[in-house]
C-alpha cells in the first residue's frame, strides 16, 4: 500500500487499540471512521464497556514474565517508549509515569516470591532485573507502605491512567468519524457489516473488537476486577504487586486520591457484579501492606472480560484490504502501543504514523 497516499480506513472497535489506530492514523492525514456497540466515548462501569476502562494501566513488563512470554516483555518496554511519545502529544495528557514498580511479599509468602522471581530472572538481555531492597528503603521510595517482610524494585517500569488516556485519545482525534452504538457483526477485505446487514466499505479495515471478533478468531473473555477505593492524602506512588500463593493482587495510584486494587486474572466469562469473596479478599490483600486503606471509602467495584487467544499471546492477521489484532489478554496497556506500530508497519502505514508521534 502506498503510504503517501491519504485512504479511507474503517475501525471496528473503540476500545484502546481502536482509540490508538484512529488518533495516529488521523493524525497521519486519513480518513477513519470508528464503529463501536457502546453508547458514547465515556466510560459506563457496568461490565460491558471497553475492557480498557477497567484496566489498571500497570506497564510492567518485567512484572509479566511472571506468566508471559519473553516477546510479550519485549513489546511492552517497546510500548513505554511509544506512550512517553502519545502522551507527549497530546495536549490534556494523562497520569504516565516510568518511576518503577514494586513487588511485596508477607514472611510466610517468601517460597511463592522466590518462584516468581526465578521466571523474572529470564527477562531478555540488556533490560532491568529485580532488585532486592530492604525495608528500609522501602519506607523512604513508599511511606505508605508497611506490613511486607520482603521487598523488590522493578526499575523502569511505569504506568498510565487509562480512563484520562482513552478520553484524550478521543477527545483529541476531532477528524475521526465516531459511530457510536454501531455493533460490527463481520469484518470483511474492504468491509464492515454492521448489526442491520449493511457493508461500510473503506480502502482498510481493522478488526480490533476484542471478545466481540467470534466466531472468526477463538478468543475468550478472561474475566478481571478491580476495587476503587478513595483514600485522601494516601501517598501511594507506584505501583505494587503483592506476591501470594493463591493471588496476584495490585495496587495502583490513581489521580484524585484514587488507590485502585485488583487481581490478575480469573478464568470466567461472568459479566455478573464483583462477588463478596473476591471483594473481601482483594481489599484485605490491600490493606495487609497499606493499613492507611482501613479508613478509605469505595469508590465502585467494576468487572471486565479481557480478550484472550488459546496461546494468551497477542496475534496481528494482516490481508489485502484488512488487519485484526487480538490476544490482548491482560496485557492491554502494556504492548497496545508495539502492535498498533507493528500492525501499522505490515499494512504499510507505520513510517508515516511514527514520522507525525515524533514530529
Amino acid at each position: 500500500m502506498n503510504r503517501d497516499k491519504s485512504i479511507r480506513i474503517g475501525v471496528a472497535g473503540a476500545g484502546l487499540l481502536g482509540r490508538l489506530l484512529a488518533w495516529q492514523l488521523a493524525r497521519a492525514g486519513h480518513g477513519v471512521e470508528v464503529f463501536d456497540p457502546a453508547l458514547d466515548e465515556k466510560p459506563s462501569f457496568d461490565g460491558r464497556q471497553a475492557a480498557g476502562f477497567t484496566a489498571a494501566g500497570m506497564l510492567s513488563p518485567l512484572a509479566e514474565l511472571d506468566t508471559s512470554s519473553p516477546e510479550v516483555a519485549t513489546l511492552g518496554w517497546r510500548s513505554i517508549a511509544l506512550w512517553r511519545d502519545v502522551v507527549s502529544r497530546l495536549q490534556s495528557p494523562p497520569r504516565f509515569s516510568t518511576d518503577g514498580s514494586l513487588l511485596l511479599a508477607h514472611r510466610s509468602d517468601l517460597g511463592s516470591a522466590q518462584r516468581v522471581l526465578a521466571r523474572l530472572a529470564g527477562a531478555p538481555a540488556d533490560t532491568p532485573r529485580a532488585e532486592p531492597i530492604t525495608l528500609a528503603r522501602l519506607a523512604e521510595l513508599e511511606p505508605a507502605l508497611q506490613g511486607a517482610a520482603h521487598a523488590w524494585l522493578l526499575p523502569q517500569e511505569g504506568q498510565i491512567d487509562p480512563v484520562a488516556a482513552l478520553l484524550a485519545l478521543h477527545a483529541e482525534a476531532p477528524a475521526v468519524r465516531w459511530h457510536w452504538n454501531q455493533p460490527v457483526r463481520g469484518v470483511e477485505p474492504g468491509a464492515l457489516v454492521l448489526d442491520d446487514g449493511s457493508r461500510q466499505r473503506f480502502d482498510l479495515v481493522f478488526d480490533v473488537r476484542g471478545t466481540g471478533s467470534r466466531p472468526d478468531l477463538p478468543v475468550r473473555g478472561v474475566r478481571g476486577e478491580t476495587v476503587w477505593l478513595h483514600a485522601p492524602g494516601h501517598g501511594l506512588a507506584r505501583p505494587v504487586r503483592l506476591l501470594h500463593p493463591r493471588h496476584r493482587v495490585y495496587l495502583v495510584p490513581r489521580p484524585g486520591d484514587v488507590v485502585l486494587v485488583g487481581a490478575s486474572e480469573i478464568e470466567s466469562e461472568d459479566r455478573s457484579p464483583v462477588s463478596l469473596r473476591s471483594a473481601v479478599e482483594l481489599m484485605a490483600a490491600a490493606h495487609s501492606v497499606m493499613p492507611a486503606l482501613a479508613e478509605a471509602r469505595i469508590q465502585r467495584l467494576d468487572v471486565n472480560l479481557r480478550p484472550a487467544l488459546p496461546d494468551n499471546e497477542p496475534h496481528i492477521e494482516s490481508v489485502a484490504g484488512r488487519v485484526r489484532i487480538n490476544g490482548l489478554f491482560r496485557h492491554g496497556w502494556l504492548i497496545a502501543p508495539a502492535l498498533v506500530e507493528d500492525a501499522l508497519r505490515e499494512c504499510g502505514l507505520a513510517p508515516q504514523a511514527r514520522e507525525l508521534i515524533h514530529e
